[in-house]
């Protein structure tokens, strides 16, 4: 059975003025291109309230080191209060939404996600003691990548958001 440790978490939170959909292809491009994470939609509602509307959203991101480790991230996005909005930037209107953003980030890393050492109690042993002698040195480097991109990727969402909030 694939093994996962939840390595780091964090959150972005910002409420004012930001572009919502300039922060989400900013993010999705961010993982994908910069990162090289396939990242899955597995969830995008919408509630209307007035002329507001609440949004949740769930991603997860992969990334496949080798055969054997594979990266996750998991991003929830809440979105409360969002409005439409007309911003005034160096003489000219820009649409743009006011309202709360909550990001919350989430890295994992994957042992034996493809489950190649579950096939009998002697591999499942062997598995371990693989990853607790043999590759620990390997595991640690893997568990502080992961930390690095989701503290690097909250670290881009708050420069995108400060940056935003100046306008």
């Amino acid at each position: 059975m694939t093994e996962v440790d939840k390595i780091y978490e964090g959150k972005v939170a910002h409420n004012g003025v930001f572009d919502f959909g300039g922060l989400y292809s900013f993010l999705y491009e961010w993982l994908t291109e910069e990162n090289s994470y396939a990242v899955i939609e597995k969830k995008y509602s919408e509630k209307l309230k007035g002329d507001s509307k609440d949004i949740d959203i769930e991603w997860e991101g992969y990334r496949k080191i080798n055969d054997y480790f594979r990266l996750k991230i998991k991003v929830v996005w809440r979105l409360l209060g969002l409005k439409n909005v007309e911003v005034e930037e160096n003489g000219k209107k820009r649409k743009m939404n006011q309202g709360g953003v909550e990001v919350k980030m989430a890295g994992f890393l994957e042992k034996d996600y493809e489950n190649k050492w579950e096939e009998n109690p002697l591999m499942k042993f062997l598995r371990a003691t693989y990853d607790k002698f043999i590759i620990k040195n390997r595991i640690e480097q893997y568990e502080d990548k992961i930390t690095g991109d989701v503290d690097g990727t909250l670290a881009q969402i708050k420069s995108f958001l400060s940056l935003e909030a100046r306008h």
